[in-house]
């Protein structure tokens, strides 16, 4: 496979070899700037990971915060994917063009690492399903419609997103080998859909046991409205503590008032033998 790309590229191994690391590099720090981190962070200032599942990526961040944010989160994932394997496919032309759809494939593996596996976030990242399903446009329209095709299908039909990602990351590696017949490509689709597996392992085993979260639009609102709901039953629980109390009030009052009406009526009896002794 090395001797293919080496007569594939009619360049020197080493002059390979730079192109092909400073496409990793820079893919891997584009994939490094986790929008779901970066937003929850430095504008919202509450760490999404701290969360929810914990996991750094657009489902739990849309579940935690929503908003219009959600679009930025979106947005940065799903740009950064798309300059990487841009700028890969830069390289790869101008040394030659039967390498760009292997450096496609190469850009989106190490973009994928570094959204999974950031160095700036504590190698704590997330799951890779915006970011892979962005590489997937970008590689073939085919593939793009076979993964996205059977993610929106599951997803919607499940609302268990985490199945329509597994669906993405075992589908990716078939459907590459059916439209390129190329084994170093092919081997790259393993390692990026086997990467996705591998970080959507425990929701497979939640999904197994019917304990895995459904998604839900609108999920902050609805809590906000059970916990308004919550606020308004406690309410007359607290009207109907401070109805006795003023009962008891308002009992003290009349008892002081009796209490004070018999002392009025005996000085003025005291008063009325007063005036009689002093007229006798």
């Amino acid at each position: 496979m090395l001797n293919y790309v080496l007569d594939s590229a009619h360049v020197s191994g080493g002059w390979l070899a730079l192109a092909a690391v400073g496409i990793a590099v820079l893919a891997y720090f584009l994939g490094c700037f986790n929008g779901a981190v970066v937003v929850s962070r430095y504008i919202l200032r509450d760490d999404v990971r701290n969360h929810g599942s914990g996991n750094a990526g657009l489902t739990n961040f849309y579940r935690t915060f929503g908003g219009p944010l959600t679009l930025v989160v979106i947005l940065s994932d799903a740009v950064k994917a798309v300059v990487a394997v841009l700028f890969a496919m830069w390289i790869a032309g101008s040394i030659s063009p039967e390498l760009i759809t292997l450096s496609k494939y190469w850009a989106g593996l190490f973009c994928l690492l570094g959204h999974m596996f950031p160095v700036t976030f504590q190698f704590r990242g997330g799951k890779g399903i915006l970011s892979g399903g962005t590489i997937a446009l970008m590689m073939d329209w085919r593939v793009a419609l076979v993964v996205w095709g059977g993610f929106l299908i599951l997803a919607i039909a499940t609302r268990y997103v985490s199945l329509g990602s597994c669906w993405a990351g075992l589908s990716f590696p078939f459907v590459t080998w059916f439209v390129y017949q190329d084994e170093l490509i092919t081997v790259l689709a393993v390692i990026i859909g086997g990467l996705i597996l591998w970080k959507h392992r425990g929701n497979m085993v939640r999904i197994a046991k019917g304990t895995e979260s459904k998604f839900a639009l609108h999920k902050k609102k609805e809590s906000e409205a059970a916990e308004a709901l919550a606020e308004d039953q406690a309410e007359p629980e607290t009207s109907t503590d401070q109805e006795p109390r003023e009962e008891e009030q308002a009992d003290q009052v009349e008892e002081t008032s009796t209490q004070e009406e018999p002392a009025e009526e005996v000085s003025e009896d005291e008063e009325e033998k007063k005036l009689q002794e002093g007229e006798a």
